[in-house]
């Protein structure tokens, strides 16, 4: 398929195939970096004490790719890492899969940890893709928003920086 970003330094993958945390390693893994860290985000099997059978996501691909591209350049800006791979499932997401694979390289593990908190912290604040639980049973399903948004708006307002539009 085609490659959402053109940025060499950047995997970025939204959809209902989404490359393999090694994968994701492979690309991140670098020469000049003596650390690599991960974050993989996995469908648990419970809610508020309810059995839960499955996760669905569902998101808007080209803003959430667009959105996962401005989150990449800002964890370069911000950490000095070199390489980032950011991917979401969409669809289906059942117990014990991987909804979520984020992970960066630096050359120091500090840096890199620390944008591995930034990068999820801030992709379930502001990209645009919806959660919804599949209970087991005749309990149905309820679509969630991620809970640090808002009524459908991030809680952090975009704000204008240097007079542009970001």
């Amino acid at each position: 398929g085609s490659m959402p970003s053109s940025d060499p330094r950047f995997l970025i993958k939204v959809g209902e195939d989404i490359p393999t945390l090694q994968d994701c390693y492979d690309f991140c893994v670098s020469p000049d970096c003596g650390a690599v860290t991960s974050f993989v985000g996995t469908t648990r099997d419970n809610f508020d004490g309810k059995q839960v059978t499955k996760l669905s996501y569902e998101g808007y691909v080209p803003m959430a790719e667009k959105e996962l591209e401005k989150l990449c350049l800002e964890s370069v800006e911000k950490f000095g890492i070199k390489k980032v791979a950011a991917v979401h499932l969409l669809g289906d997401c059942p117990v014990g899969k991987p909804s979520v694979i984020l992970v960066c390289s630096s050359p120091h593990r500090t840096s890199a940890l620390e944008c591995n908190e930034f990068l999820i912290n801030t992709l379930k604040a502001k990209i645009p893709i919806w959660k919804r639980e599949v209970y087991e049973g005749d309990e149905g399903a309820v679509w969630k928003e991620n809970v640090e948004w808002k009524d459908g708006k991030p809680r952090r307002v975009m704000v204008k920086q240097n007079g542009c539009d970001m």
